[in-house]
């Protein structure tokens, strides 16, 4: 086998496993809320996402584009393909997307252990630009597009990190609010078994939505690797077969169920009722999937945590754990670099190797070694489907940590 088909199908399937711990760590977006009011039982919620993020991953694939194009610059101002990328088969620029996507996991991975929901899109892009950046220099990155129209690692990536949370957020906090005050005079039993039935709806349109966003970049990540080895040209396509086992793979790890972080998004940032549920999930699913049609690469988890707290600051007399709210947002402001650290790390332990089939084996194995130091200690203290929506206590997340799938 070639060097650089051996190393195309490393990066296929680390894309591929990437995509799954993405599934696994953002199912808590689309069912955190709902399982936390009872208005799904875990493992119905899990399932019905799984399948919603399947469907949702063929809807679209303007997300797909903007991962294939917005990070490295993969062509020059002609717009020809950059011969550097090229050489010996495209070993260099497979090297620097199988380096961001080590980068992109570990965080991932870090992350479930410690019960964070931090942002898989965020880790990716930036394990993907400390890879470029390591491998090609601040320069190789596509900082701003061509200045035309909004594009790049800037205008699809940092604008909607900033702007989504804070658009759910409002949105959510009006909704809750108007919520309350339409039902006032209801007796709660039957407002709550009322939205229970709405949550499922909603959760069902945030499911769908991920699956039109987070699904697309793994996609665009493999269509990125067949560019590089040249058994794709296109910047304006997907192949089929790549948007089939990308669907696949997010869907099964939906389903799979990422609980810890599903935990602490449904009991730890608020008590969380039916109606701030409702409100919560249908002010991410709207957010989403304007962006997934704009092209906009945002993160999933910084929508739905901007919703959930939308939610609790809309409820009156609600409270809010702003400690656990900290640790998020200390989370989505690291994501980024660290992840970019990494990656840049990683594509210099492949390149130290000699930058072809061996180093890429090498960083693989790496990858192996700590996937499974990191399953393995989680299973000291699991939570699963039965103990998901036990009473939060407060030392979650610092002294206790949460684990396994």
């Amino acid at each position: 086998m070639e060097t650089a088909t051996l190393i195309l199908v490393l990066v296929v399937v680390v894309a591929l496993t990437f995509d799954f711990t993405n599934g696994f760590h953002d199912t808590a977006n689309a069912m955190a809320t709902s399982i936390a009011t009872g208005a799904l039982p875990p493992k119905v919620a899990v399932g019905l996402s799984g399948i919603l993020n399947l469907v949702g991953a063929f809807l679209s694939v303007e997300v797909a584009l903007t991962v294939s194009n917005a990070v490295v610059k993969i062509q020059d101002s002609s717009g020809a393909p950059r011969p550097e990328l090229l050489e010996g088969g495209g070993s260099a620029l497979l090297l620097i997307v199988l380096a961001g996507l080590v980068g992109a996991i570990a965080w991932n991975l870090l992350t479930w252990l410690v019960g964070l929901p931090s942002s898989s899109s965020h880790a990716l892009f930036g394990g993907l630009i400390g890879a470029t950046v390591a491998g090609l220099g601040w320069a190789g990155v596509n900082w701003n597009g061509d200045g035309s129209k909004i594009d790049g690692v800037v205008g699809k990536v940092v604008i909607p990190a900033i702007a989504s949370p804070v658009l759910a957020a409002v949105v959510a906090t009006v909704g809750t609010f108007v919520v309350h005050k339409v039902v006032s005079g209801v007796a709660q039993r039957f407002t709550d078994q009322g939205f229970r039935w709405g949550q499922i709806g909603s959760a069902s349109l945030v499911s769908l939505a991920h699956g039109t966003n987070d699904a697309q970049k793994t996609m665009g990540v493999i269509t990125l690797g067949l560019i590089a080895s040249g058994h794709w040209s296109s910047t304006e396509t997907i192949p089929f077969w790549v948007k089939a086992v990308c669907a696949l793979a997010i869907a099964l790890g939906t389903y799979l169920g990422g609980w810890r972080i599903i935990r602490t998004l449904g009991k730890g940032l608020i008590e969380i009722t039916p109606p701030q549920g409702m409100a919560a999930e249908t002010a991410s699913g709207a957010v989403i999937l304007i962006s997934s049609h704009m092209g906009f690469a945002l993160s999933t988890t910084h929508v739905t945590t901007g919703s959930v707290l939308g939610a609790g600051l809309g409820k009156p007399g609600a409270t809010v754990r702003w400690r656990v709210a900290g640790r998020m947002v200390i989370a989505w402001v690291t994501t980024i670099p660290a992840a970019g650290i990494v990656g840049a790390l990683t594509w210099w332990i492949g390149n130290l190797l000699g930058g072809g089939a061996v180093g890429a084996l090498a960083i693989t194995a790496v990858l192996v070694v700590f996937t499974l130091l990191v399953v393995r200690h989680s299973r000291k203290n699991p939570v699963h489907a039965g103990n998901v929506n036990d009473e939060w206590d407060a030392s979650e997340g610092a002294e206790r940590t949460p684990a396994a799938v």
